[in-house]
């Protein structure tokens, strides 16, 4: 444990239980501590002795600190203050936000901070999840992604056209909702605001200007499937569905892509490949699939390596043969895990023409779509996590943690250059 993250425990520990502020300052501590070091989330575990405390950093849960039971259950009713939750129901899960002001560093101006909050009861008290969202102004456009250059050309290309769907596919913690965001300003930006820009969120992470953003409530029956129907109606041009969970929002999706619109949304899938396979398997119709879809990339993130890194004989991770590549130290920079930021890795599905159109329209399986894909010029996500190991950037651990073994994987052998 790093030595700062070892002296705010301490200075956690040093505050009164008894003091009527105890809760107040613990939840004020905890959410500045987060945000300066740029976790993503925060969790209040409850156990036998009281909460432990753990954050998120670049995808990995790390312990905190530990609040004595005595002032638990105040800790997490002042959280749920904040988040303008009933204090009274601890038998039910509960969500809400916090959105925080905060002034620049020359004191002028003001920025939003948003938060998430999630209450779930369990066997020893409620445990409390905080999503902080990250900054408005980062990761603004889709030239600060850092993906690979011809993605990033094929997603930009995508993004002036009139009509289509554009899908972001990933498993949960990849940073699809950051591309989708992304792609909405850089929509808005380079068009001047002149286009109709409209979305369907569950729920609204971050405010984009000269969007216009709804939130779904599905209790009222304002749900993502019937809110993209009303869209319709509303003359978009451009409309963001933040997640296809279902059949139904699935089908009105292409439905509107084929009808004039372009569709930007977000799919849970191993893989570009996989993300076809999930939609056929819904009971989309493959002839929707290959005329509606503009463009699919599939995204991972990987932890990136400290500079405190060092040199590793060559060795063969994932089935290709690795050069070079390097291995974590740790020091005070990375909190000694060897690891400070992430790397995007991502693959993008080639057009869907020629042997791969017919195989979507006959059906065929997710290995047999992604052999196509990479015969016809796609470089799959292992071949890129291969380079970015070769290149220092991650290690051999780091992308197995994230991509799985090679005997688990869909074929990765590349075409002839």
């Amino acid at each position: 444990m790093a030595a700062e993250t070892t002296q705010f425990a301490d200075s956690l520990r040093q505050l009164d239980p008894a003091s009527p502020l105890y809760a107040t300052q613990i939840i004020d501590s905890l959410l500045a501590a987060a945000q300066a070091a740029g976790a993503s989330d925060l969790h209040l575990q409850p156990t036998p002795a009281g909460l432990d405390v753990r954050w998120r950093l670049d995808g990995v849960l790390q312990k905190v600190a530990q609040i004595s039971r005595g002032g638990a259950s105040d800790v997490v009713s002042r959280l749920k203050v904040l988040a303008e939750l009933p204090t009274y129901r601890t038998d039910t899960p509960q969500e809400g936000r916090i959105r925080i002001q905060e002034s620049t560093s020359k004191g002028q101006a003001q920025t939003a901070v948003e938060m998430r909050v999630s209450t779930f009861p369990t066997l020893f008290g409620e445990r409390a999840v905080v999503r902080l969202f990250a900054s408005e102004d980062r990761f603004s456009f889709v030239s600060e992604l850092k993906l690979p250059q011809e993605i990033e050309t094929a997603l930009q290309r995508a993004l002036v056209e009139t009509n289509g769907a554009v899908l972001l596919t990933g498993p949960a913690g990849s940073g699809k909702t950051t591309t989708a965001y992304a792609c909405l300003r850089q929509i808005a930006r380079d068009s001047r605001e002149s286009r109709n820009i409209v979305t369907l969120e569950d729920p609204i992470e971050v405010a984009v200007p000269g969007v216009s953003q709804s939130q779904v409530q599905p209790a009222a029956g304002f749900t993502l499937a019937t809110g993209l129907r009303s869209l319709m109606r509303q003359d978009p041009e451009v409309i963001l569905v933040g997640e296809v969970r279902d059949t139904e929002t699935a089908v009105t999706l292409f439905q509107a892509a084929l009808t004039g619109h372009l569709v930007i949304s977000t799919f849970h899938a191993g893989s570009a490949a996989g993300g076809i396979s999930r939609l056929l398997d819904m009971g989309i119709e493959p002839y929707l699939l290959t005329s509606g879809l503009k463009t699919v990339v599939h995204q991972r993130l990987v932890r990136k390596l400290c500079d405190c890194s060092t040199p590793l004989a060559a060795t063969e991770p994932l089935g290709l043969t690795i050069s070079q590549s390097r291995t974590t130290t740790g020091c005070d920079l990375c909190r000694h895990t060897g690891y400070s930021g992430r790397v995007v890795l991502a693959e993008l599905l080639p057009p869907l023409a020629g042997p791969l159109r017919q195989a979507i329209l006959d059906r065929q399986d997710t290995s047999e779509l992604a052999r196509l894909a990479i015969a016809s010029g796609m470089t799959s996500i292992f071949h890129r996590a291969c380079t970015a190991i070769e290149s220092g950037q991650t290690d051999p651990p780091e992308v197995r943690r994230i991509l799985g073994f090679v005997d688990e994987l869909p074929p990765i052998h590349q075409p002839e250059a």
